[in-house]
């Protein structure tokens, strides 16, 4: 899918979920250069999204970071291979690289995943267009929010590089007042939630904003 020129003369690119539906209704994707936050409760989808997303990247030709604590590298292959979403041969050719993340329980262990993050996706930029990050949740909720906004600020500026940073984080990982401030630096906002239909729950996907889609959302 095609976007805007970008600054530098070349097309920009869109971030696609290889879905017809989720497309359209994220107004034809993600533009490239989005800082993306993918927020919901336990159990609604985040990392089935970002691994869609994923997939359809790779089918776009983009080049894949995913930093994951949820799986190991064999899991998260696995995963997404019971999904349909087989990434096998895109992994073993280099284009999807995966990074098990060890969960922190508190903010020393926070802070220091923090500064491996920020210091690991600056040795990649070179070789990456999209950083995926599944999920935040654990080392926010242990660190101040200067911590926090120095890696979004980090994040933000790997953007204007014309690379893309999605991450997923729980809906309730910070204060109201913290998680207004993320949603107006983040590009792209999407939210997910699980809601009760007769006796039947089910996952429902709000796209608050995207800048720049190629349809209005």
């Amino acid at each position: 899918m095609v976007a805007e020129p970008r600054a530098d003369g070349r097309t920009k690119r869109t971030v696609s979920t290889g879905n017809i539906e989720l497309d359209k209704k994220m107004g034809g994707g993600i533009p490239e250069g989005s800082l993306t936050l993918i927020e919901g409760q336990s159990d609604s989808g985040k990392s089935v999204l970002v691994q869609q997303l994923t997939w359809g990247a790779l089918r776009e030709g983009f080049r894949v970071l995913f930093y994951t604590t949820e799986n190991t590298t064999r899991s998260l292959l696995n995963q997404m291979q019971d999904l349909g979403l087989d990434v096998e041969d895109q992994f073993l050719l280099g284009n999807l690289s995966i990074f098990p993340v060890p969960q922190a329980f508190d903010e020393e262990q926070s802070k220091q995943v923090l500064q491996m993050l920020r210091k690991h996706i600056a040795q990649q930029q070179d070789d990456i267009d999209i950083v995926i990050i599944d999920s935040l949740t654990t080392f926010v909720s242990h660190v101040d929010d200067k911590e926090t906004l120095m890696f979004f600020t980090l994040c933000k500026n790997f953007c204007d590089l014309n690379k893309t940073v999605m991450f997923t984080l729980h809906s309730h990982a910070f204060g109201e007042q913290m998680f207004t401030r993320l949603r107006s630096i983040c590009d792209a906002h999407l939210k997910l939630r699980v809601e009760e239909i007769g006796d039947q729950l089910v996952k429902a996907l709000e796209v608050a904003k995207i800048r720049g889609a190629e349809k209005s959302t």
